[in-house]
């Protein structure tokens, strides 16, 4: 089975209708297609959510042959100085479009990479050469890019993608790619992904260079993930008093290489759906949330983690008496 090309690339979706998740956003680009015209555009959200799929398949219905030349691709966080769009940039947006294209398109990825002063000299440029290019930017967070240039452009906030959709484009390309998924494996994937096709895609071919039948463990393994029930059991342990076996079960996960930002991430996520009371989700929460500002700042990994444990024994217990 050939597997040496990587998946996010083979099956990145090559027009609008394929890209999943986002129908409202796809909506509106395919207007654009219609009218064969467009403003600048942010795309703004997290990663692996089809914000460069969503502008590569725009520019390829765009311009149908000829998109490769009208269409550049630059990352922002490679070069976020302001020569970057003094030369590279400029030097591509003042060139005509090939073909009977209006205008050509620039990619910045990254976007909110740039400096203030880089993102001044992009805002002159825009205005400079609309006439014959458009610019979609792509951030994380839209409130990094300055005011002047938001305002010139289009802005559209990519989600999180569903559950659903992750699990429909897992079970197509293990169909194409001739895989198995063992019960439980969509499961396995949707949860490790956290809302991210990359992510997910990247899972299910790691473990399919392993075998053709895919195993949730194999799943979990490879992200260096604890299963949700493991998470939960973790914290109902020390909920229900047994200090000693959450401890061990802490060390366990440690010891089998799932970082302690992870567990507290997988802690967190968990916390918000467990059947508990408001009070106690809310006193979770902050305990989870000062741990996890503590090791950000710096503090022992294990020391934080086995203080959580300790403080949601504490608490638990002193609800009880």
């Amino acid at each position: 089975m050939q597997r040496e090309e990587i998946w996010t690339e083979k099956y990145r979706p090559r027009r609008l209708d394929e890209v999943v998740g986002q129908a409202h956003i796809m909506r509106n680009l395919k207007s654009y297609v219609r009218e064969r015209n467009l403003p600048h555009l942010i795309f703004s959200g997290p990663a692996g959510v089809g914000k460069t799929a969503a502008a590569v398949a725009l520019a390829r219905e765009l311009f149908g042959e000829t998109w490769s030349e009208n269409f550049t691709e630059l990352n922002a966080s490679d070069e976020r100085g302001i020569e970057v769009v003094r030369n590279t940039i400029k030097n591509f947006a003042r060139t005509m479009p090939i073909g009977d294209s209006g205008f050509k398109i620039i990619f910045l990825d990254e976007a909110d990479a740039l400096t203030d002063a880089a993102q001044s000299a992009l805002r002159r440029t825009m205005e400079r050469y609309s006439g014959t290019c458009r610019f979609i930017l792509s951030c994380n967070y839209s409130s990094k890019i300055i005011e002047p240039i938001q305002s010139r452009c289009s802005v559209y906030r990519f989600r999180l993608l569903p559950d659903d959709a992750i699990a429909a484009r897992i079970s197509y390309i293990a169909d194409r790619e001739g895989l198995k998924l063992q019960d439980g494996t969509l499961d396995a994937i949707t949860y490790v992904a956290m809302g991210d096709m990359r992510r997910a895609i990247n899972a299910l071919q790691s473990a399919a260079v392993l075998s053709e039948v895919i195993r949730p463990e194999t799943v979990y393994g490879l992200t260096a993930m604890a299963r949700p029930e493991e998470i939960e059991g973790l914290i109902r342990g020390a909920m229900s008093g047994d200090f000693q076996a959450a401890l061990y079960k802490l060390r366990e996960l440690l010891d089998r290489g799932i970082s302690g930002d992870e567990i507290l991430a997988q802690m967190h996520r968990l916390v918000l759906n467990m059947n508990i009371p408001v009070r106690k989700k809310v006193e979770l929460m902050d305990r989870i949330g000062e741990a996890d500002f503590r090791i950000t700042e710096g503090a022992n990994e294990r020391i934080q983690l086995d203080a959580l444990i300790a403080s949601i024994f504490l608490a638990a217990s002193n609800t009880k008496r």
